[in-house]
């Protein structure tokens, strides 16, 4: 308590520089890693789900994971193939 004190009253603070606005806690890259974690926490609560109240094996909980993977990303890659994804690169 006592640094953070003399840091503010000593005027430490205007020796550091400032956080670019890439990395502010309201830029594109931080709202994505926000979303990936909350992506994780929503898996967890999903696994929890199954194992605890469904009654599935932890490998069971898994396997249902790998397939949802496997799905999304031949879904992903068809979808990108059908609109022709020349324009991207």
């Amino acid at each position: 308590k006592t640094d953070f004190i003399n840091f503010i009253s000593d005027q430490e603070w205007k020796s550091i520089e400032p956080v670019s606005s890439w990395f502010g806690p309201s830029s594109f890259l931080m709202s994505s890693m926000s979303a990936l974690f909350q992506l994780s926490m929503w898996i967890r609560h999903c696994h929890g789900y199954l194992t605890e109240n469904v009654g599935l094996p932890v490998w069971g909980s898994y396997a249902v994971f790998v397939l949802a993977t496997l799905f999304s990303g031949l879904t992903l890659g068809l979808v990108s193939e059908a609109l022709g994804t020349d324009w991207l690169v």
